[in-house]
């Protein structure tokens, strides 16, 4: 009983109280899938009107973002890989290299949701143990694309996330100021993008 776990007929039940203690340990652990938990009224906004997804797998790089806690330890040279599985899910590869010089990794999984041409994903970085909890998915919109699919942003509903990416570690700077001004226009405070070093 001291440890919080009832025995019954020989098998351990985690009391509801337990549960849920462990269940906000997930999301500690796991910061960036705390956007799923927006509310039943949640704020609407735009995406691109579809997405060819075999066309935007490959490696894309951090230009900017919304600075984040969960990559506060990243210095340098962030990317995301992306690449099809044969369950017709996405294997994410994040990477970005820390102020020692080593490298962070982490590996995650992502779905449409909806049709095949959907702009609007998931991502999971949980264990896939605890996919089936809601909280272990992330939203991952795409709003803004290119149409030759080399600089894209990235966001969700609550529009407090947001990245630019693209295929090349810079970008030109007149269709990236473009894109700030389009993204003005959807209602995000572009003064808030951190640039993202590269190539160091």
């Amino acid at each position: 009983m001291g440890n919080g776990k009832i025995k019954h007929f020989g098998l351990t039940v985690i009391p509801m109280k337990t549960l849920f203690a462990r269940l906000l340990l997930v999301g500690a652990l796991f910061p960036f899938v705390l956007p799923s938990l927006a509310s039943a009224q949640e704020p609407s906004m735009a995406t691109i009107d579809s997405l060819d997804v075999p066309r935007y797998m490959g490696t894309w790089y951090e230009i900017a973002k919304y600075p984040n806690r969960f990559q506060a330890d990243c210095a340098s040279n962030t990317k995301a890989t992306y690449s099809l599985k044969e369950d017709g899910t996405i294997r994410v590869l994040n990477s970005c290299k820390l102020p020692s010089g080593e490298v962070k990794q982490a590996e995650g999984v992502a779905r449409q949701l909806g049709d095949s041409n959907s702009p609007k994903l998931e991502v999971r970085f949980a264990p896939s143990w605890l996919s089936w909890l809601p909280m272990v998915w992330g939203k991952y919109w795409v709003i803004d694309l290119d149409p030759a699919y080399n600089m894209v942003a990235v966001s969700e509903p609550t529009r407090t996330y947001l990245w630019v990416l693209a295929r090349k570690p810079v970008v030109d700077p007149v269709r990236y100021s473009e894109l700030l001004q389009r993204l003005k226009a959807m209602g995000f405070d572009v003064n808030k993008l951190e640039s993202s070093p590269q190539g160091q």
